[in-house]
């Protein structure tokens, strides 16, 4: 359920995008380079603390009583994670006009193109949520834990420069 909130808030801003919201975005490209700074910063503050995350292990995070969710705390959770998330709304209202002429869209072509989108984002989703599962296991050590936290925190600081490069 948690996939199916993710999918659903994706389809949410692709949405807000067809109507036109991307037209008024385009006329204040200022804010979008805004934007992009301040994605850039938040990158590397999260960078920065996950190469200092002493973290913990998620064999030791096994060791506490885990609260079950239900499937509607789960489709929240997702929904409201991808709606809050800015990369994902800069996504659809600054490239899906690049993509799709937004003035050529029908109520067809629009059904056509959400059902397309959900079926590759459940696909791709889906597939993010088995892997991260199955990734769980490999990191039974703290050490193992801290180097990904450290691998990932690189990742992000080159995805932050090469937000502001471009």
């Amino acid at each position: 359920m948690f996939v199916v909130g993710m999918m659903c808030s994706d389809l949410f801003w692709f949405t807000l995008a067809i109507m036109g919201l991307a037209a008024i975005a385009a006329s204040y490209a200022a804010v979008f380079v805004v934007l992009k700074w301040l994605g850039a910063a938040y990158l590397l503050y999260v960078a920065w603390g996950m190469w200092n995350s002493k973290g913990i292990s998620p064999v030791e995070a096994d060791d506490r009583p885990v609260k079950t969710s239900s499937w509607f705390s789960a489709f929240v959770t997702g929904l409201s994670m991808n709606l809050s998330n800015p990369k994902v709304m800069i996504f659809y209202m600054a490239l899906m006009p690049n993509i799709i002429p937004m003035d050529q869209i029908t109520m067809l072509a629009y059904g056509e193109l959400a059902a397309i989108m959900a079926s590759v984002l459940f696909l791709v989703f889906g597939t993010y949520a088995y892997l991260a599962a199955s990734a769980k296991k490999l990191f039974t050590s703290q050490r193992a834990f801290q180097r990904l936290n450290k691998g990932s925190s690189v990742v992000m600081v080159g995805v932050a420069a090469t937000m502001v490069t471009r």
